[in-house]
């Protein structure tokens, strides 16, 4: 015990000493009070949106919310919820989300370990065109000419197919890839392992990270979209979105209450709700799958690739 007290007081007195200085104390302050402003500053309006959507609609008018309700009432999300097709479109945004991230990302990890092969001819020239492809694209009339002649209006398909290839998600994963080690590759391809086998069972583990990123990307987009759905398939309810009937609802009601006479009736007829009550609604049901995917993507944000495999 006396050698161990001894080793811990020599290891303390081997330790540096740092003085606190004034500069280093307000820097500390001042850092502090920056990160609190901007924590604030981050969830003020998530925050106040959440409580104006559990607000009373005419309460609401008067402003004044802020971070609680004045007045609680689910009736906008009771409008929001009985909206006519919106559990088809719930359905309809769950399978697109689902399908087009799957869909994209392999179609895009694919692609991207082509391209970042060594052996690969033309890979400098491929990348260049499809850098074009993100800033030039062919117009709304022809992309809908060409969608239309492939049978993809008035089909689920629209909403997947055209979306499977990104550009700037696969230059994002051919990057990833070319920090891996060539040398994993070779080991492998020295074992007999093919193009496919490496790719499944050395690229692909080692590419979690990116991957998480680009599916996050992905599903973020294919939820949120709804301009498609009123393009493509504005004549058939079957295809429609959860995301397209929340802006049918809200763009109806906006309409309603276009002057103050009529904003009058539409309260009381839709039973204090307003469009600024419908919107926050809208908004929070439209964010919140979201919302709770995030944390189990969050560590892959932040995760590190180690490399030490194979040594150089």
């Amino acid at each position: 015990m006396k050698r161990a007290k001894a080793k811990e007081q020599d290891y303390s007195a081997s330790m540096p000493k740092y003085k606190r200085t004034v500069g280093g104390e307000l820097f500390t302050i001042f850092n502090a009070i920056f990160m609190i402003a901007f924590v604030v500053i981050t969830l003020y309006p998530v925050l106040n949106t959440l409580a104006v959507s559990f607000n009373d609609g005419t309460d609401a008018l008067r402003g004044g919310i802020y971070l609680w309700p004045r007045k609680w009432s689910l009736q906008n999300y009771s409008t929001v919820l009985q909206k006519d097709n919106l559990i088809t479109g719930a359905y309809i945004s769950v399978a697109r989300t689902v399908l087009g991230t799957v869909f994209g990302l392999a179609a895009n990890a694919l692609l991207a370990f082509i391209v970042s092969r060594k052996k690969f001819l033309f890979k400098s020239q491929l990348s260049l065109f499809w850098v074009i492809t993100m800033y030039v694209n062919g117009g709304m009339i022809p992309v809908f000419l060409v969608y239309k002649g492939l049978g993809l209006t008035n089909s689920f398909w629209v909403y997947v197919i055209p979306g499977m290839l990104s550009a700037f998600n696969m230059l994002v994963m051919r990057t990833y890839m070319l920090g891996i080690s060539d040398s994993l590759e070779e080991s492998a391809q020295l074992d007999g392992a093919g193009y496919m086998t490496i790719f499944i069972k050395i690229i692909s583990p080692l590419c979690k990270p990116v991957y998480a990123t680009v599916a996050l990307f992905i599903a973020v987009g294919q939820w949120n979209s709804w301009f498609d759905a009123m393009l493509y398939n504005r004549m058939s309810d079957q295809y429609t979105t959860m995301q397209y009937e929340l802006m049918k609802l809200l763009s109806s009601v906006t309409n309603q209450g276009a002057t103050a006479e009529t904003m009058q009736n539409a309260v009381e007829a839709a039973g204090a709700v307003t469009p600024t009550s419908i919107r926050a609604a809208a908004t929070i049901i439209t964010m919140l799958p979201i919302v709770c995917l995030y944390p189990f993507l969050q560590r892959y944000f932040v995760a590190g690739l180690t490399i030490g495999g194979v040594k150089e």
